[in-house]
């Protein structure tokens, strides 16, 4: 009889043995290998059962017939278990249905589309080989299948960083309704996925350019200050116009009083302008402040684009990054997106001096220039505040930087003994610190937004809309 050679599996992470106790054996005869049989717990107890009977037997003599046709009735249910599993049918079909690209911080749909091939009900354990990056090693599924019956799975993943994302393989661990063996069968479907800056916000907000102005608890209306001086036609006077605008020569010709209309003006410039500094590295809910950064841009390009202003990228940090210039061309979203996809943070100070020379010299006409950053401090403000007065002399600069939400917690929880005063005290300081800084900037005509980080978006969105609205642009 060929020699039987039994190895035990020690490597957990490369057998891919999902939680449930049984361990993996693999089994090699002269010419002839089964790969991919385990052993279940469920036959580990009958086993153990059958162990117990023959040791009871050896002392009750008459009772030996009892565990020897036990013994032998489970080899032959483990023989037909096998040739079920492997023999008599072929292993299951499994695909994985995901999207050309995820989208950053938010969930993205994944569906597992499993069918049962075999000729008999089947319990299933699935394993999808998710990314590295998600650190999900425990991630299993369990799922009765009937006769040839397809099942479409889905599941959600959110990751919290831009790249590529690799998944291997589908694992699937097949038992019939004996339980005593499991059939290892693994699914070839290793993708790559590139994660993209959060374009699923584009959806959410594609309504906000038609509204004045967007808030948490609802739209509101902004009045005019003054009017556009962007001419669009000449048109009949009707009640409720502006008497200003009446249009004198036309009145006198068409002998009726006819005034001129205006309409907002568009082509305007505008630069979202992202510091890719040490301080953009801070998580906050898993995501980096430059994540943060780079998801509000998409957005508030989007919407400037429906606004038919001009919109443009600059990214910096030492030293200069990409450069987008202002157009409203309807790739422009693309291009934007594409660049946005491979910025990476540095742990270096950002150079704020190098930002103005290259303003000055690449950016001619007076823009709206949307600065996405970062101040701790206000040691930190002044030791930039020069560049950035210089910089608002030729633009209409808007600061963007971040509370620490964290520290608010802090500020607002009860001390309960003096360590926990004097956190409470720092944490204060450092948040008194940040209204000083919007303080600062006001004082030099820099406006600022201080938000939460995960309020960055619709707070940014509504001060374009305002400043548009007012026509400070």
């Amino acid at each position: 009889m060929p020699l039987m050679i039994i190895k035990k599996r020690e490597d957990l992470a490369e057998s891919k043995v999902p939680p449930g106790g049984f361990r993996g054996l693999s089994f090699g005869f002269t010419g002839l290998s089964f790969r991919g049989l385990y052993l279940t717990n469920r036959l580990y107890l009958l086993i153990g059962i059958c162990i117990v009977l023959f040791i009871f037997s050896f002392f009750v003599a008459p009772l030996f017939i009892v565990p020897k046709i036990a013994w032998y009735l489970l080899l032959v249910l483990i023989f037909i278990d096998y040739l079920f599993l492997f023999l008599l049918s072929k292993a299951p079909v499994a695909k994985r249905i995901t999207a050309e690209r995820f989208s950053n911080s938010d969930e993205n749909k994944v569906t597992l589309r499993v069918t049962n091939t075999m000729r008999f009900n089947v319990e299933m354990e699935i394993i999808d080989e998710l990314p590295e990056q998600f650190q999900k090693r425990d991630w299993v599924l369990k799922e009765k299948f009937k006769a040839g019956e397809e099942k479409s799975i889905a599941y959600s993943l959110r990751p919290v960083e831009r790249g590529e994302y690799h998944f291997g393989k589908i694992i699937l661990y097949i038992q019939s309704r004996l339980g005593l063996l499991m059939r290892r069968h693994d699914v070839e479907a290793s993708v790559t996925i590139p994660v993209f800056p959060s374009f699923m916000q584009l959806r959410k907000y594609e309504l906000l350019s038609r509204t004045t102005l967007q808030s948490g608890q609802g739209n509101k209306r902004m009045r005019k200050i003054g009017h556009s001086m962007e001419f669009e036609q000449i048109k009949e006077y009707v009640r409720g116009d502006d008497i200003r605008t009446i249009n004198w020569k036309a009145t006198a010709r068409k002998v009726s009083l006819m005034v001129n209309n205006y309409t907002d003006e568009k082509s305007q410039q505008v630069y979202c302008i992202i510091d890719k500094g040490r301080l953009m590295k801070m998580p906050f809910a898993n995501v980096s402040l430059l994540d943060y950064a780079i998801n509000s841009t998409l957005v508030l390009s989007n919407v400037c684009l429906q606004k038919q202003d001009k919109v443009g990228l600059i990214t910096f940090d030492n030293k200069m990054g990409t450069m987008l210039a202002a157009d409203r061309k309807p790739i422009q979203q693309a291009n934007m997106l594409q660049l946005l996809y491979n910025q990476q943070t540095s742990f270096l100070e950002s150079d704020y001096e190098m930002l103005y020379m290259q303003l000055r010299s690449r950016v001619k006409q007076r823009s709206l220039l949307i600065l996405f950053t970062n101040f701790e401090s206000l040691s930190g403000l002044k030791r930039q505040l020069n560049f950035l007065r210089s910089i608002a002399k030729h633009h209409l600069l808007m600061v963007v930087f971040f509370e620490n939400t964290e520290l608010e917690k802090l500020s607002a929880a009860d001390a309960g003994n003096l360590e926990e005063v004097y956190i409470k005290t720092i944490a204060e300081k450092f948040a008194y610190e940040k209204r000083l800084i919007v303080k600062e900037l006001s004082k030099f005509g820099i406006l600022s937004i201080l938000t939460a980080p995960e309020s960055l978006t619709i707070n940014a969105i509504n001060k374009y809309l305002e400043l548009k609205a007012r026509q400070a642009i």
